[in-house]
């Protein structure tokens, strides 16, 4: 029916009592808003995003250099010895996590999607797989690279306290005690003693 009469609408959407194709679309349009599935689409949702393709190809290409790395270890592969993975596959999953905090950082901003808020499900998920794979699975980890200027700063705070005491000691003024000899006469003992020393 091409009549777009209010009327024609709500005969064809209301007319059961469940208004199951009422209720089928809210719960479709909640879980795309929930899932934030616009955030991985082009503004005028034409297809996904540049980022998105991007971002999905670099996670096929993590799963991929896994999968074969694991497969040229052999069969007697003990649950932590994994070095080849973490080897071989660093750089790519390095490109992968970098990828995802820019894209997290540009959505913050309103990036290709004009959305805000959180990466769609499928990205945020496929990050989630990749890291629970590299950290928890296969015990590698990414060097920190904020270790320099951490010990840095951990090395001038440990410091402070002792430039502190070191400055107030040499700018305050010492007061020096100053011992004032008595003018009285010397005791009779000791001129006992002098005198049994000579006799």
């Amino acid at each position: 029916n091409s009549s777009e009469s209010h009327n024609c609408a709500k005969s064809i959407l209301t007319s059961d009592r469940l208004q199951i194709v009422v209720t089928l679309s809210e719960f479709f349009n909640e879980t795309w808003e929930a899932a934030n599935c616009a955030n991985c689409l082009k503004n005028n949702s034409e297809g996904l995003s540049n980022s998105t393709e991007e971002f999905l190809d670099l996670f096929n290409k993590s799963l991929t250099c896994f999968e074969h790395n694991l497969q040229g270890q052999g069969i007697d592969l003990s649950p932590n010895n994994y070095t080849e993975v973490c080897k071989n596959c660093n750089e790519t999953y390095t490109k992968l996590n970098d990828l995802y905090n820019h894209l997290q950082r540009m959505n913050r901003q309103g990036g290709e999607s004009a959305h805000s808020a959180h990466l769609c499900i499928d990205v945020e998920d496929a990050m989630n797989i990749t890291r629970k794979l590299w950290s928890r699975t296969f015990n590698c980890s990414l060097p920190c690279s904020d270790t320099v200027p951490v010990i840095a700063v951990s090395s001038f705070i440990l410091f402070l306290p002792i430039v502190f005491y070191l400055s107030s000691f040499l700018h305050s003024k010492q007061k020096k005690r100053i011992l004032i000899l008595p003018k009285r006469i010397q005791s009779n003992a000791n001129l006992v003693n002098i005198q049994e020393k000579y006799s």
